[in-house]
């Protein structure tokens, strides 16, 4: 909708809006959110809402725990599934200090100083995402059992394909929100799908995907299902990723992908930590696709970065290691940092890897560099890394195992 402060007011009056909901992020990328009335709207523009920010884990303490909600017009949207009459609207917040300062904490905040950053720059990065995820049976009690939904595999068409109507109910969702898939089909596993989304700036894409979780577990909500993002949901069946994709545009018009590419190579060991957050998702890589090694290669999907087969504005860079688990915000910031260095360093991009690391000989899969292969592992990484500590708040790395 892209409204700014009178837009969001006049809307809430003529259209009936009987609550809003303030949400932002804690650091593990996990939804929060208050309601308030319309009466209480101009107020949170002008003074913010306060919280207690001590009963948010990773944020502050009981001797420091007052924070305010400031919300962002632009990012008003309608929640479909709430009531049509006395709806329900929603919008992100920036996160600020009694006195007025941003909160170093807030996650949307770190990912706005990385975009001001890589513009300073000359810079634009541009990001879209692939989620995948699982939809399992719930019991009697509507808590969720380990059956999925369906038996259906890779790009399976109904009957087969249970799935079909939940992910056009999402799309469909989606589009009402102001967001654009750009398509959806069911994955390799049984009862996992995927959505793609288009291309956005960094900020919006972040916060697509926030909103985009909220609208899955909606959906398959009310369709007496579970919707589970964890990177290893089944064994010896494919895990969930969060592939992203990035085009990074220059003030100058000159072509720095190789560069980007290179700096993201370059520091990839340092973010896994943040990429790859939780112990499950180890058991995800180096298995059904998801990769171990650092390397890149043009289409193949066995490597860390690929380049698909694409032209014109569908050119990109492919990041298969992430999961769902990650926090958009600090991920993206994080990619950023790295492309952006590598940009400005003149990092050279090492030789493109041309073969299937799946199906490869040991003897040559010794001689490359790995991804930490568990969460302590990439945790001690990230917390003695030089550029871990220049880009982000010395609070966040401590709670890297909270």
């Amino acid at each position: 909708m892209n409204f700014d402060y009178d837009d969001v007011l006049e809307y809430i009056e003529q259209e009936d809006v009987k609550f809003i909901r303030l949400a932002f992020c804690d650091i593990k990328g996990n939804l929060k959110n208050i309601s308030i009335m319309p009466d209480e709207l101009k107020r949170a523009f002008t003074s913010g809402i306060s919280f207690d920010a001590s009963a948010i884990k990773g944020f502050e303490t009981e001797e420091k725990s007052d924070l305010f909600l400031f919300p962002v017009p632009s990012t008003l949207t309608v929640l479909p599934w709430r009531p049509s009459q006395g709806k329900v609207v929603r919008m992100f917040c920036n996160i600020k200090y009694p006195d007025g300062t941003p909160f170093n904490l807030d996650c949307r905040y770190i990912l706005e100083n990385a975009v001001k950053y890589a513009n300073e720059n000359g810079l634009s990065v541009y990001f879209g995402t692939e989620f995948e995820f699982y939809l399992f049976k719930t019991d009697e009690n509507g808590n969720p059992t380990n059956v999925p939904f369906d038996n259906a595999g890779y790009f399976d068409v109904a009957p087969e394909d249970k799935g079909e109507n939940v992910r056009r109910e999402i799309c469909l969702t989606l589009l009402e929100m102001g967001m654009k898939p750009e398509c959806s089909h069911h994955e390799e596993g049984p009862g996992q799908n995927e959505i793609d989304f288009k291309y956005s700036d960094a900020i919006a894409a972040a916060d697509n995907a926030i909103n985009f979780i909220t609208v899955v577990k909606a959906a398959a909500l009310s369709n007496g299902l579970y919707a589970d993002f964890s990177p290893k949901p089944i064994k010896d069946c494919s895990g969930n990723g969060l592939h992203i994709n990035m085009s990074v545009k220059s003030s100058d018009g000159m072509d720095y992908t190789d560069n980007f590419i290179a700096g993201i190579i370059a520091h990839i060991k340092e973010m896994t930590a943040f990429l790859n957050p939780c112990e499950n998702s180890y058991e995800r890589l180096g298995e059904k696709k998801a990769p171990k090694y650092i390397t890149w290669s043009k289409e193949n999907r066995s490597q860390l970065i690929r380049i698909p087969a694409a032209t014109g504005e569908y050119k990109r860079i492919e990041l298969r290691s992430p999961d769902p688990m990650a926090n958009p915000y600090i991920t993206f910031a994080l990619l950023i940092y790295a492309g952006t260095d590598g940009i400005l360093n003149n990092l050279k991009l090492q030789k493109s890897t041309d073969i299937n690391l799946f199906t490869a000989e040991k003897s040559v899969t010794d001689s490359l560099e790995k991804l930490p292969e568990c969460l302590n592992d990439a945790v001690n990484i990230a917390q003695n890394s030089d550029f871990i500590s220049k880009h982000l708040p010395e609070e966040l790395r401590k709670q890297l195992k909270a």
